[in-house]
């Protein structure tokens, strides 16, 4: 498959950006650090599906994408609540 070098360019920042997500996830210092990481981490994985569906040209992937992005939003939600000691 030929890439454009613009296509390059976006996996090239989605790849940095995994990288940086990864580093931050791994080293902390707090666990809040932690799930923002993760968090962020989990936008930029729906952006790469979002990407692999127009690279592929499939309309399924952004189905796949749609439904990722809601469940780590509420994945997060609850890790947040659980940080937080549960308090309403």
């Amino acid at each position: 498959m030929n890439l454009n070098p613009i296509e390059n360019l976006a996996l090239a920042l989605l790849g940095g950006a995994v990288l940086l997500g990864l580093y931050r996830l791994l080293r902390g210092p707090s666990a809040v650090d932690r799930l923002v990481a993760a968090d962020t981490l989990s936008v930029v994985i729906t952006g790469a599906i979002v990407v692999v569906a127009w690279l592929f040209a499939s309309a399924l992937y952004l189905d796949v994408a749609l439904v990722y992005g809601v469940l780590a939003f509420v994945g997060t939600v609850a890790m947040a609540r659980a940080l937080e000691g549960g308090r309403s």
